[in-house]
């Protein structure tokens, strides 16, 4: 019998995790419904999280003297690439997408095509080689991607034009992330996991305020209500800090391969959240499409 790969305990963890990541999408939604801005949630957000990240770390180094909090100067240039690209335009570009296209689209998109890009561009960069499996997902992803915008451009009931520039626009959220965990990879393995991550999201947070400025959004943050701070607070507690909190915990105990399986039931929350809350139509292109990035995904991420 082949050994166990990750607990109990570890699969509640990481059903909460999904749970976070899948509602944060028609949280961010019906946050934009309150009028706030893309930038400006985003800005928010991340200026809670990078600060909540930067007390974990002292309370850290507090607690144990031998953990570093410091980056070698050489290493800056490329945290803050990190986290321009795995927050600041990342989660704008994200964030516009939800607005124009809605949450459901927008986890399809955003958390589907992500892993087929990763193995894309590692097959490039790497020179790895693709087996046929591989190309025919990649293909299957490519088709599903289209049938799902086309599908809700043809149902969508009011502005076609901005869905499908909102669809566009989520297409970049992919090729970040793959610059961005690619890139990644080598600051990762010199350095605490969580602590390249306090990094990113203190840099990214900080790297929003010009265009919360340049937009004049930031002096929203002083006549928010309590449902829009509660908002933010929602998305920097559980789905930033606590979020990878769990992440590396589980990763620590358990195969990657296993944990990051959970992240293809990710949309499927941000669906049922979003027909329950936003009252989102899912129609039946969108399913065949979805399922079709869904296979994609499978056959080009399966080690065998």
């Amino acid at each position: 019998m082949a050994a166990r790969t990750i607990s109990p305990l570890n699969v509640v963890l990481m059903l909460c995790l999904i749970t976070f990541w899948g509602s944060s999408f028609v949280v961010v939604k019906a946050t934009l419904r309150e009028g706030l801005t893309p930038i400006a949630i985003a800005t928010f957000r991340f200026i809670v999280a990078g600060g909540l990240f930067a007390i974990t770390l002292v309370i850290n180094k507090s607690r144990n003297p031998e953990y570093a909090i410091l980056v070698e100067r050489k290493d800056f240039p490329r945290l803050l690439l990190l986290g321009l690209t795995g927050v600041t335009f990342f989660f704008v570009a994200q964030y516009t997408g939800i607005e124009l296209a809605g949450a459901s689209i927008a986890a399809i998109l955003v958390c589907l095509i992500s892993p087929i890009l990763i193995s894309v561009f590692s097959a490039w960069i790497f020179r790895e080689y693709l087996m046929m499996k591989n190309v025919v997902g990649i293909g299957m992803a490519a088709v599903g991607t289209f049938i799902v915008i086309v599908g809700g451009t043809l149902s969508v009931q009011g502005n076609r034009a901005d869905f499908l520039f909102g669809s566009l626009v989520l297409l970049l959220t992919p090729v970040l992330w793959a610059v961005y965990t690619l890139q990644g990879k080598r600051v990762l393995e010199k350095y605490d996991p969580f602590l390249v991550v306090a990094y990113v999201n203190i840099l990214g947070g900080l790297c929003l305020i010009p265009f919360s400025l340049a937009e004049g959004s930031f002096h929203e943050a002083f006549t928010m209500n309590i449902s829009e701070w509660s908002a933010i607070f929602y998305l920097a507690v559980t789905c930033s800090l606590v979020g990878y909190f769990i992440w590396f915990h589980v990763m620590k105990q358990a195969k990657a391969s296993v944990t990051s399986s959970f992240m293809f039931a990710e949309p499927v929350i941000t669906v049922l959240f979003a027909t329950i809350f936003l009252n989102e139509h899912i129609t039946i292109l969108t399913v065949v499409g979805g399922f079709a990035v869904f296979a994609g995904v499978y056959l080009v991420t399966r080690r065998y």
